[in-house]
């Protein structure tokens, strides 16, 4: 991708470095002096190592340049959807709230809970943030075989996608209707959520490089190529020998691929309808 002399989004929280902790709050530290004086111990001693807020503590910590090169990648490619999905909500007459980027390392408290390096990018509604560690990237390769600017560009995208989706009402829509419905049926609706996130990193790669001239041979290729690879079916059969179609809950490798690039080719947010056709058809 051609990046140069792009901006630096600072809607960022850079958390790397930080061991992510679980507060106890106020309350909570005074039931545990209460106890330590009822044992006759100290208090104070007791509490010295209790994390009141929850932020985590900080530790030393100095990043690779290769890790700060990702980490400035990164904020441009987030400046990016900002640039472009401010674009398209004007168009709908809405206002875009562009998410915030949390950068972790290891594992990291969101408003959705705990989790760690292992679970992956993930967006949290609750806080509307985007949550990676960057070392996701280097895993890509050696994990997928797969790397490239804008495959690591389109893992970002497709979770501003989802942020897109909170926004228009769709996220809690689906969310709603999940809760009610089987695990089966919850997982035929979690395809369809992954899926238009998928579409819409595609509409962000088109408009960016209509604003931008960002994409460079070899980029779209590269971002086929890892949806492929992240599809329900090719990772059941790479780590079980075999499928689970009624366990799928982000779309086969065929699908991903597919709305990736209708939303590279057609750059139209309204094409992204992957709730009104039938299940078989998506």
């Amino acid at each position: 991708m051609n990046l140069k002399g792009r901006r630096i989004s600072s809607n960022v929280d850079d958390r790397r470095g930080k061991k992510a902790g679980v507060g106890i709050g106020i309350g909570g530290a005074i039931i545990i002096a209460i106890i330590a004086f009822m044992m006759g111990k100290d208090p104070s001693s007791a509490l010295q190592n209790i994390n009141l807020g929850g932020g985590g503590t900080e530790t030393t910590y100095t990043p690779t340049a290769e890790e700060e090169e990702l980490a400035t990648f990164a904020k441009q490619i987030l400046a990016g959807t900002e640039d472009v999905w401010t674009a398209e909500f004007k168009k709908m007459g809405k206002t875009y709230v562009p998410p915030k980027l949390v950068l972790f390392t290891d594992a990291v408290q969101s408003g959705c809970g705990g989790a760690s390096s292992s679970t992956g990018p993930f967006y949290c509604s609750a806080d509307q943030s985007v949550y990676i560690d960057l070392s996701f990237f280097s895993n890509m390769q050696k994990q997928f075989g797969s790397a490239g600017d804008f495959a690591y560009a389109y893992v970002i995208a497709h979770e501003v996608g989802h942020h897109v989706q909170y926004l228009l009402g769709t996220l809690q829509r689906a969310h709603n209707q999940m809760s009610r419905l089987s695990e089966t049926e919850s997982n035929k609706i979690s395809v369809r959520l992954e899926l238009q996130a998928d579409f819409y990193a595609g509409v962000w790669a088109h408009q960016d490089n209509k604003m931008f001239n960002s994409l460079e041979d070899g980029d779209i290729e590269e971002g086929l190529a890892i949806a492929s690879r992240i599809g329900d079916d090719y990772l059941q059969k790479r780590a079980k020998g075999y499928t689970v179609p009624e366990s799928f809950n982000h779309g086969t490798s065929e699908q991903r691929s597919r709305w990736l690039k209708k939303g590279i080719q057609t750059g139209d947010i309204k094409q992204g309808d992957t709730f009104s056709p039938a299940y078989e058809r998506l």
